[in-house]
């Protein structure tokens, strides 16, 4: 629920999966549909279609690959870099909003503790 109260305040038209591929664009830099593929655990040609539309959109780029001829490498451009900067912010600042309005200052403080543990499990 949490989650998806961030997303709202984050707005945009774009799908989970869009944002999920451009997000991990951000997080590692260009990739092929393959690696997007295996990290994102889809099937590539589900990546083809994400990728496509975001191309269209004109958030991500393909050029060819420096040493592989047959494949393509994906990455932001920079319409896709200041939507993926603009939706995290949107997130964090709902995030603190409802930290603030919600948690008293002792929570906030034993949350804050917390978050090392939340990354450790959220790692790929």
């Amino acid at each position: 629920m949490l989650v998806r109260q961030m997303r709202a305040a984050a707005g945009g038209g774009l799908s989970l999966s869009q944002m999920s591929v451009l997000k991990r664009l951000d997080r590692l830099g260009e990739a092929t549909a393959a690696d997007l593929a295996r990290a994102e655990k889809i099937r590539p040609q589900s990546v083809i279609a994400t990728v496509n539309s975001l191309r269209a959109d004109g958030y991500v780029t393909r050029t060819p690959h420096p040493t592989d001829g047959r494949r393509l490498l994906i990455s932001l451009t920079d319409r896709g870099r200041a939507l993926v900067g603009e939706r995290r912010e949107a997130g964090h600042g709902r995030l603190a909003e409802l930290m603030s309005e919600r948690l008293t200052p002792e929570e906030r403080r034993r949350l804050a503790e917390a978050v090392p543990l939340l990354r450790r499990l959220a790692e790929d």
